[in-house]
């Protein structure tokens, strides 16, 4: 319990202190993130506010995760790789926020280029996964045996590539408001320490060697994201860009692979899976019935063209994620009362 708040504690006094640094840093350079065009007209006048925020997250995760292991702490493997893949990840996200403000406009790296880069880090996390971690290969729900379906190396190194790309770019889409994505994350992280928390307390039903360690990371992400968000609630005064929200959409979901809760994600998830969503359903609309079924996407923007402020729009989806973190610590601890784990 002590490395789970040394975690948090230092990776948000980081964050936090990192944040200002950032920002002052930035303001000096005069780096500041370009708004789309085709936005909503309420956030043209964000336009020159500090981006690339991320890299305060990021650092802060990585100080969290590290001094708290002074306290009687062992760094694993699953760990490293994990956090690994987070660094990677917004490696990615730093180049392509870095060309967008040289560049000037709301453009830095190439769809496919961004995916490629992405596609790296997420088969690199499979590969070292696998082959130096002890991960279970079975599609699961709430514990490695819940369904008996062994993926076998290969089903679940695909599987973990789709996972991460998938949630990455989900992150990625919800980070459109101040705070939107920095919170939602947290609640994320929050049910992933809980997880490997419990995990680590039932290891003979749950079968994963360094929850802990685990939980201790994903507290270290919580609290660098709530250090970022002392600065980042509306009206921000800096973006977290493309290097925060790969980093946290790959954390959350190598959290989720590496402690058997796949089919848990969507649920922890919830409202980056609604916002990845409305932009698959508004293209696909368009493009085959010619029509728009939101006034745009992603959703929040959709709400915000209704005459939602903005706060509102954050507020609501914060407790529409928070009572969809809830559903899912209730179906996985309802999984361990069905297995008289609860004895």
């Amino acid at each position: 319990m002590i490395r789970l708040l040394l975690a948090v504690a230092i990776a948000g006094a980081v964050s936090v202190v990192g944040t200002r640094l950032l920002i002052t840093f930035l303001r000096r350079h005069s780096i500041g993130q370009p708004i789309r065009q085709d936005g909503p007209q309420g956030h043209v006048s964000k336009a020159g506010t500090p981006t690339m925020g991320g890299v305060a997250i990021v650092v802060g995760g990585l100080a969290g995760y590290a001094f708290s292991h002074i306290h009687s702490g062992i760094f694993t493997r699953t760990g490293l790789i994990v956090m690994g893949a987070v660094v990677g990840s917004a490696i990615v996200g730093f180049v392509d926020d870095w060309l967008k403000v040289t560049r000037a406009r709301n453009l830095g790296l190439g769809k496919w280029t961004k995916i490629l880069g992405l596609l790296s880090v997420a088969v690199g996390f499979a590969v070292l996964m696998i082959h130096l971690t002890d991960v279970r290969t079975e599609l699961s729900f709430t514990r490695y045996n819940s369904l008996n379906i062994d993926l076998g190396p290969w089903g679940w190194g695909l599987w973990a590539v789709l996972l991460i790309l998938a949630t990455s770019n989900g992150v990625n889409l919800t980070d459109g408001l101040d705070s939107l994505a920095a919170g939602a994350s947290i609640f994320s992280f929050a049910a992933f320490v809980l997880i490997g928390f419990w995990a680590f307390r039932n290891q003979d039903i749950y079968g994963i060697a360094h929850a802990l360690d685990l939980a201790v990371l994903a507290a270290a992400q919580l609290g660098a994201s709530a250090g970022f968000m002392w600065w980042n609630a509306a009206p921000a005064r800096i973006f977290m860009g493309d290097t925060g929200s790969l980093a946290l959409g790959t954390g959350i979901a190598a959290l989720a692979l590496a402690t058997n809760t796949h089919l848990l994600l969507p649920i922890i998830g919830g409202l980056f899976v609604m916002e990845t969503l409305s932009v698959i359903i508004q293209v696909f609309s368009f493009r085959v019935f010619g029509t728009r079924v939101f006034r745009m996407a992603p959703i929040h923007h959709h709400f915000e063209l209704g005459g939602w402020p903005e706060t509102t729009v954050i507020i609501r989806l914060w407790i529409m994620t928070g009572f969809a973190t809830a559903v899912a610590l209730g179906l996985f601890y309802a999984d361990f009362v069905s297995i008289g784990g609860a004895d």
